[in-house]
Formats: structure tokens, C-alpha cells, sequence
């Protein structure tokens, strides 16, 4: 089959399910994946995605926590400057971790995988609080681990993380003092939803969670002689319940499926729920076991997903748009810092969620002083262009070391060679059409086609024709939906 000389109906499909179970395709991979089965194709994303290896960036003998800080600056060991010095080098743990994770995504190994746990880090929402990258990378590679297992072991694991038990105050939940911040949004943003629990469940199931703690060397650790052994009454049953019932006992009940279900659905379908098909979703998802890798099969196998309505609904979160540029062209970055100004700078930072609720996701991505960033981004990446845009001030402390002063040159190398290679036998006239089928979730209006004719001369080389071309196609609206 001559590599994109013909354009069938199921590349756009398989753009499509790429862009959305992963962070999208190389034409390559589109050309080999037309040759298959789209189910084929589905359970090869599930089982390239098996397999999984652990983001590294700091060892634990290496942590130093707050708590750790503190104490030696009491006795006198470290001034406020040496303070100040192993944060900054923790926030640059953090960062680190941050670009080895986009790392991972962009090559595009195990991509189901990858896009989930970016599902599951803006639904467990957990933050940096700026001393101990080793409880981050702990909470990052948790989630990645159980993304595509039983709900139930990832809500226990994450649920046990030093990051998310200091994240949500639960070190502060006592017996006799009780913290009710864990126990609510463990309920409310975790499993339940708003409205499917009272408060007095929320005052009981935090006396459930005392004892819940960490240890300074990042070990989860429960304390019995300050957990509230006394009986609790939860969802209208009563006993002496500990975190780990509660756990069940939120997995017993049918709201926390159809609660999760719901957000998956908004995130990898549309953003406008089909409230019967979110239903029969559910149902299937408590059935299986809380399955996460079953739904998601069940949802990219139905036709209804590859409806008209769901292709180009979604738009990409900075993150996606990063990995995704990255991905389709096999670009790497000579240095660190403008992928966390991109990130920094349209709003969605690695690690720092804007609060418990995560990002909003959706339309809000765009906003007017981003979208003309997002325009721009594939000129200032291809063409290694200094940038003076300034990321938004969001006035948090934790995100001051990552900040830089002036512009940002980004210095990059893109791997044209492979791009080019799978438009070795589409003729010229043909190229435009098929760059877009590779990048586009819509064919190229006529508008458009004439504008970018204008800009690209049909008398450049070749392979400068085909740079020029992506550059432009990547640069219009459609790029930045999936």
C-alpha cells in the first residue's frame, strides 16, 4: 500500500483514537495501523501500555522533608539561605521529574498508559508543596502503575501516598482533633461526587482516617494510638470502621462507577455526557471489578465513539498539545526550561494542579491571553524562535523557582528524516492533504487550503515544502482539537 497516497475513511478514525488514547500518531504509525483491524489496533495500545517502568529522578536517601528542615534549623545546623537552597533544589527535582514524564509521553511508548495517568493526576488532584520531590515522584509513578488496573487498588494506593495524605492535612487527623479535609474529597472529587454523601459522613469517615499518616522517609504508616477506635456510623452502617472499610465501602457503592465513569467519558469522548451511554458504561465498569483497561476497551470499540460529534470536540491540554507536537515529529529539546515556561504559560504546570479539584480541562484551556501562544507555539518550536510572551502570574510560591527572567529561546532538533520518509510516494500535489490527514481531526477547508498555497510556494524543495507545510497546518485553529 503507497504510504498516504489514498486517503480511506478509517485514517481519520485512527487519527482520531490515536489523539485521544495517546498523545496522537506519526504518519508512520497511521500507515502501519491502517493496515490492521481497528480492533486490533485497540488491543495493541492496551498491551503495548502493560509493561511499565518507573520515573527516577531522586533517590530516597537523598529526601529531605520539611519536617527534616526544620529540625536542623532549630539546632542550628542550617541558616535560612540553606533553606532556601534545598527547596530550590527540590523544585528542580520536581521539574525534572515533570520533563521525564513528558519524556515518556512523547515517544509514544505505552501511550494508553501515559494519557490515563494524565487522566488521574487532574482527578487526584496532589501538588507539590515545595520540600520533597521524593513524595511526588512516589504519587507520579503510583499513578502511572495501577492507570490501566482495578480502580479500587489505585483509590487505596493513591489514598495511602505521603504526597496526598500532606497534600489534604490528613498527618492533622487526630483522634479528638479530627481534619475533615481528606475524608471530603476523598468522597466529593475521588469516588462518590457532590450530593452523594451528608456531613455528618464526612465528620465520620474522617474519624475512619485518623491514624493515617506518613513517615519522613516517605512510608505510609498508620498510627494506631492517634486512630479514633471508637464506632462510626458510615452510609447508615455503624462500626469501629477504619480507613480501609470506608475504602470498600465507597467501592460497594454504585455512585463512585458512574461518578468515575462520567469524568472518563467527559475526558476521552465529549465533554457533553450521553447520559444513557454513561449508564450502561457504568453499570459495565462496577460489574468488571472498577476495570479501567476493560472500559476504556468497551468505550474505543463501540462505533458511537467515532461519531462525527465527538471528532475535534475535545481541545488539547497543553500538556497533550506539547507530548503530541513532540510525538508527530520526534522533537527533543536542547534544554529544560521552555517546556516548563509552555506548560507555564498556558496553564497546566506538571505537579501543580491549580487546587483539590484539579484543571478544569475543556474550553477553559482557551482564553485570550493563551490563545495567540498556542498559534504561535509550532513556529517558535520548529523554526527555534525567541519568544517574549511572559507566563501568566499565578501569584504561587511553589512556582517561583521554576520561573525564568526574559525571553526563551527554544532550541530544538526535529527528526524530519522519519517524517518525511512516510510521504516518500504521495505526490505533490497530494501532500498537503495528506500532512493534514496525519495532524488534523478535520479535512482542510477551502479557505484555508487557499491561504496556506499562498504562504507555501509549490516550487520549494521537497522536503523544505513538507516542513513548511506541517509548520502551517500545525499553526491553524483545528491543531489544537483532537
Amino acid at each position: 500500500m503507497d504510504t498516504f497516497t489514498k486517503r480511506p475513511n478509517d485514517v481519520r478514525q485512527l487519527q482520531f483514537l490515536f489523539s485521544r488514547a495517546g498523545f496522537g500518531a506519526t504518519p508512520a504509525e497511521l500507515d502501519e495501523a491502517a493496515r490492521k483491524s481497528l480492533r486490533k489496533v485497540i488491543r495493541h495500545l492496551v498491551k503495548d501500555s502493560e509493561s511499565f517502568v518507573e520515573l527516577r529522578v531522586v533517590e530516597p536517601d537523598e529526601n529531605v522533608t520539611k519536617r527534616t528542615l526544620k529540625g536542623m534549623a532549630r539546632i542550628g545546623q542550617l541558616d535560612r539561605e540553606m533553606l532556601k537552597e534545598r527547596i530550590r533544589m527540590n523544585a528542580e527535582k520536581v521539574r525534572d521529574l515533570n520533563l521525564q514524564w513528558i519524556d515518556q509521553m512523547a515517544t509514544g511508548k505505552g501511550a494508553l498508559r501515559e494519557k490515563m495517568a494524565l487522566f488521574w493526576h487532574g482527578h487526584f488532584a496532589c501538588r507539590t508543596m515545595g520540600q520533597n520531590s521524593l513524595f511526588m515522584q512516589q504519587y507520579a509513578n503510583t499513578i502511572r502503575r495501577h492507570a490501566l488496573g482495578r480502580f479500587g487498588d489505585l483509590l487505596m494506593a493513591v489514598s495511602k501516598e505521603p504526597a496526598m495524605l500532606q497534600f489534604l492535612n490528613n498527618q492533622q487527623n487526630r483522634k479528638n482533633a479530627p481534619n475533615e479535609n481528606f475524608a471530603r474529597e476523598v468522597m466529593e472529587l475521588f469516588t462518590l461526587g457532590r450530593g452523594n454523601y451528608s456531613e455528618q459522613d464526612v465528620k465520620e469517615v474522617a474519624r475512619a482516617f485518623t491514624g493515617w499518616q506518613f513517615t519522613p522517609e516517605g512510608q505510609f504508616v498508620f498510627r494506631e494510638r492517634v486512630h479514633d477506635e471508637g464506632e462510626k456510623t458510615v452510609f447508615g452502617k455503624t462500626g469501629a470502621f477504619k480507613g480501609e472499610d470506608v475504602v470498600a465501602m465507597l467501592l460497594e457503592n454504585k455512585h463512585t462507577a458512574r461518578f468515575v465513569t462520567a469524568k472518563i467519558y467527559r475526558f476521552f469522548v465529549n465533554e457533553t455526557e450521553d447520559k444513557s451511554r454513561v449508564d450502561e458504561l457504568a453499570e459495565q465498569f462496577y460489574k468488571s471489578g472498577y476495570d479501567i483497561a476493560g472500559l476504556l476497551e468497551s468505550i474505543f470499540t463501540a462505533d458511537w465513539f467515532y461519531d462525527s460529534k465527538n471528532m475535534g470536540a475535545h481541545v488539547k491540554s497543553p500538556v497533550e498539545l506539547l507530548a503530541g507536537m513532540r510525538h508527530a515529529l520526534g522533537i527533543t529539546f536542547d534544554k529544560p526550561q521552555p517546556q516548563i515556561f509552555v506548560q507555564r504559560t498556558l496553564g497546566q504546570l506538571l505537579f501543580y494542579p491549580p487546587n483539590v479539584a484539579g484543571w478544569p480541562g475543556g474550553r477553559n484551556w482557551i482564553d485570550s491571553s493563551s490563545l495567540l501562544f498556542r498559534m504561535q507555539l509550532p513556529n517558535y518550536v520548529l523554526k527555534a524562535a525567541e519568544v517574549t510572551v511572559r507566563p501568566k502570574e499565578d501569584g504561587d510560591v511553589n512556582t517561583q523557582p521554576l520561573a525564568r527572567k526574559g525571553g526563551q529561546q527554544f532550541q530544538t532538533f526535529v527528526n524530519w528524516s522519519d517524517y518525511e520518509r512516510a510521504f516518500t510516494k504521495t505526490a505533490d500535489a497530494d501532500l498537503l492533504d495528506a500532512i493534514a490527514t496525519a495532524l488534523l481531526p478535520f479535512p482542510v477547508r477551502p479557505e484555508q487550503r487557499a491561504l496556506i498555497e499562498k504562504q507555501v510556494k509549490p516550487d520549494l524543495p521537497r522536503p523544505e515544502r513538507i516542513h513548511a507545510l506541517t509548520a502551517a497546518l500545525m499553526s491553524l485553529p483545528e491543531y489544537q482539537l483532537s
